[in-house]
């Protein structure tokens, strides 16, 4: 029994599906068909129905799928001490929704240079649930996403509890306002984020408990192009107060919403099984401190 056996294996459990499995694993269709059969014919169970197009676990395969999953953790972790060797280079994966990446982890990896030189980190930067499911499947060390986040798989550390700000272009005649409610904006043209990202669900949500129908005029991918359509007067949006820079001064305002004030929390996310090496933790400790930091810093500002 090889390794890569077990790891296309698994890709083929949790795509669903040989095509998606091989091009994940970057090998050729029939390459990893032939070496699932290899490994059916060497434990004696057939471990997936081949339903056409899509692929089902047998009751063999579903049992086999944690043990192989558990092998390839401890292969992973295994290698993981050994680069926690001193002298050894060390390199982390840490990932993040984009709403998050720019404002909050980018100014932990500055530091992290600063303080650990020699550790390698890459980023990799989605929506949620794809976050979550890399963390699952061992891609990354470490993601910081918003909640919700349910898997037993996976352990939940808080890290920061944001309000969700207003924010309007200077020039806009509710900037100097300082009280706003949510239907003093019923006439507003908004930009929002995509329907994909979780910070546009999540500020759905909290129109609809308001009973508030917003007029959306501009949906972007970015923060940053939000910004600068407000910026242009173009519409007013609501983003977390992490994305607020001391570069906005210029060309935006943000207010608070009196009343109930929607809130979003940042939290932490790693897998129970994964080994954390130490170049991981150090980075942790760096991103606990900084999200301290613009906690109470930003406590009493809008």
């Amino acid at each position: 029994m090889e390794l890569h056996q077990l790891r296309y294996f698994v890709a083929v459990a949790e795509t669903g599906n040989f095509t998606r499995a091989a091009e994940r694993s970057h090998v050729s269709q029939p390459s990893l068909s032939q070496q699932i059969m290899n490994l059916e014919k060497e434990v004696s169970h057939k471990l997936f129905h081949r339903l056409g197009r899509k692929t089902v676990l047998t009751e063999a395969g579903t049992a086999f799928l944690e043990r192989a999953r558990r092998i390839l953790f401890e292969v992973e972790n295994a290698a993981r001490e050994l680069s926690d060797h001193p002298g050894l280079g060390r390199r982390i994966t840490v990932g993040a929704v984009q709403t998050v990446m720019p404002y909050l982890i980018a100014p932990v990896i500055a530091r992290c240079r600063e303080l650990h030189p020699n550790l390698l980190i890459y980023i990799r930067e989605d929506f949620r649930s794809n976050m979550i499911q890399s963390v699952v499947e061992g891609d990354l060390d470490l993601a910081v996403v918003p909640l919700p986040v349910k898997d037993h798989r996976l352990s939940i550390e808080p890290l920061l509890t944001e309000p969700l700000l207003l924010v309007v272009g200077k020039k806009h005649p509710i900037a100097s306002r300082t009280e706003i409610s949510i239907n003093d904006l019923a006439a507003e043209t908004f930009i929002s984020m995509g329907d994909s990202s979780t910070l546009a669900a999540q500020i759905r949500t909290f129109f609809g408990d308001h009973n508030f129908q917003p007029r959306i005029g501009l949906r972007c991918a970015q923060v940053a192009t939000v910004k600068l359509f407000v910026a242009m007067g173009l519409g007013i949006s609501i983003l977390p107060q992490v994305a607020r820079l001391a570069d906005d001064r210029d060309s935006l305002t943000y207010l608070r919403l009196t009343g109930s004030e929607p809130t979003r929390e940042l939290v932490v996310i790693r897998h129970l099984q994964r080994y954390q090496s130490r170049g991981a933790e150090q980075f942790l400790a760096l991103l606990r401190e900084h999200a301290r930091g613009r906690d109470n810093g930003n406590a009493g500002e809008p």
